[in-house]
């Protein structure tokens, strides 16, 4: 589905690009299923999505009252030979799109000659205040090494599961 889902924030150096996994001096996530992954570029590149909960068939009266479990996923892994930075935003957002609660660790760097393994973060948010309305998921980075083409770091298997844990 190439970027149609996603709004390009920042599209620097040779730009967002996708690829077939397991990629140039790169490996395969832990789940067969995914065959595709998101890289960056030397420039910074952040893909954002927002989600509108009605939308999704989540009604404010169950945001507000049970206040389901908001977790959020991403998987991010590097190339073996260059090294890249990894940054992962999310927001829970009001009606008028004001921040009721954020998760933005701090950016991970990886070094050249990493393992190149994919890594998976994640986040549950619970006991926010009422009125969330929609979601912001923001993600991406760059290469620190700042080489033409597309070695930054790689992105794949996205998701925000709302709900009780399993």
């Amino acid at each position: 589905e190439n970027f149609q889902h996603w709004t390009l924030d920042d599209n620097e150096g040779d730009e967002w690009k996708i690829e077939d996994l397991p990629g140039a001096h790169g490996t395969n996530p832990p789940d067969p299923t995914i065959h595709k992954y998101f890289v960056t570029s030397f420039g910074p590149c952040f893909k954002s999505q927002l989600i509108t909960l009605e939308k999704e068939g989540y009604s404010n009266q169950l945001m507000d009252e049970k206040r389901p479990e908001i977790t959020v996923k991403d998987w991010y892994a590097a190339r073996f030979d260059c090294g890249c930075q990894y940054e992962l935003t999310v927001k829970l957002l009001s009606q008028d799109y004001i921040v009721l609660e954020e998760f933005h660790p701090e950016p991970v760097f990886i070094e050249q000659w990493s393992d190149a393994k994919w890594r998976e973060i994640s986040h549950t948010f619970q006991n926010y205040p009422a009125g969330v309305r929609h979601i912001w998921f923001q993600h991406g980075g760059q290469d620190t090494q700042f080489w033409a083409g597309w070695y930054g770091i790689r992105v794949t298997n996205s998701s925000i599961t709302i709900g009780p844990h399993t």
